[in-house]
């Protein structure tokens, strides 16, 4: 049975790379392998796509960890990462670093295929010219596209997204199983599903929302709200990544395109769904952040936007079987986390 990081780590033997360290996600995984006293390398281009500030405060807050070191590195700077792997001796990678939005990428679609799918490629060329033990990167639940069946699970079919942003995701997986086929290495994709918290994104619903309540401006709800999240807190997702870097996927020998799931193959690859597993209304986030942040949401409804969609539930049977990851925070006690975080961050 293999050892779990908190164990490896006893023996100072581990390092990871995390790319996206100065992201939402990365800089809480960064944070919780150097509480572990794993050596952490993060690197991110910290682009201005968002507030930067934001993403160096981030910074700020992993730089008192002695286990952890920072690099401002470009993922589609082929060169500079062959050197990065070259010299890091890193016995894992967590890739999650990317081009985010969806809505940014009907706009901007050049911006995701250099980092989504250009970036994506140096680390897993990376991985397989330096034995990487295990590749865990970010998929996206929004590869579920025009799927209408709920909950989205890991075995339905992925070939229909209806953003740029989705298809390089679902691009992501395909490369990650080429090169687990290809060249053994085990690589495990994790879909997330409408990751919040504090310290999150202000490009997304939750900090949108906030922002304009507390400014006494109205909010845009897409689709007159007739819409649903599976809203997963961020230490939820953290928990369930910092698993799964220990579950490196086998090859299985028995498995057939004819009889097994589209999740799992003959190569040492998997693809999880990570999120809550409980839908919430639109409506309901929004009134619980009502109450968290004290005050009434003014509401612009608006009809449904281009690349969007109505709803996202996850299975996650198979996360829960694999790692024994059951999410532990609800929407109420999660959107009060980042009601405070907000109120204390921005002042309000």
């Amino acid at each position: 049975m293999s050892r779990t990081v908190f164990e490896l780590c006893e023996n100072n033997n581990m390092k990871y790379l995390v790319t996206g360290a100065a992201g939402f996600i990365g800089a809480r995984v960064c944070e919780r392998l150097c509480e572990a006293g794993v050596d952490v390398q993060g690197i991110d281009n910290l682009n201005d796509y968002y507030d930067v500030k934001l993403k160096r405060a981030r910074l700020d807050r992993l730089a008192g960890y002695q286990h952890f070191a920072f690099k401002r590195i470009d993922l589609a700077d082929r060169d500079t990462m062959a050197e990065l792997f070259a010299k890091g001796d890193f016995d894992r990678v967590i890739h999650l670093g990317a081009q985010a939005g969806v809505r940014y990428s009907i706009e901007n679609p050049y911006a995701y295929a250099d980092s989504n799918l250009i970036g994506t490629l140096a680390v897993l060329e990376g991985c397989r010219l330096h034995g990487i033990e295990h590749l865990v990167f970010a998929s996206s639940s929004s590869v579920y596209g025009l799927n209408k069946k709920m909950p989205f699970a890991t075995s339905d079919s992925v070939d229909h997204p209806v953003s740029f942003y989705a298809a390089t995701k679902k691009a992501n997986e395909m490369m990650a199983h080429s090169y687990a086929h290809l060249y053994g290495l085990p690589t495990t994709g994790l879909r997330f599903f409408t990751v919040y918290g504090p310290w999150g994104r202000p490009d997304m619903a939750p900090m949108l929302f906030a922002d304009a309540i507390t400014s006494g401006k109205s909010i845009k709800v897409f689709n007159q709200g007739d819409m649903s999240r599976d809203f997963t807190f961020i230490d939820d997702i953290v928990e369930g990544i910092i698993r799964v870097a220990d579950k490196v996927p086998q090859k299985r020998i028995d498995w057939s395109v004819e009889q097994g799931s589209p999740a799992t193959s003959s190569a040492p690859y998997q693809i999880y769904n990570i999120g809550n597993g409980n839908p919430v209304r639109l409506l309901d986030f929004i009134s619980e952040l009502e109450i968290a942040l004290g005050q009434k949401a003014d509401k612009m409804m608006l009809p449904m936007q281009e690349g969007d969609v109505q709803a996202t539930w996850a299975d996650t049977e198979d996360l829960f079987n694999a790692v024994g990851y059951k999410p532990q925070v609800n929407i109420r006690q999660g959107v009060k986390a980042f009601a405070a975080w907000f109120k204390d961050y921005y002042k309000k």
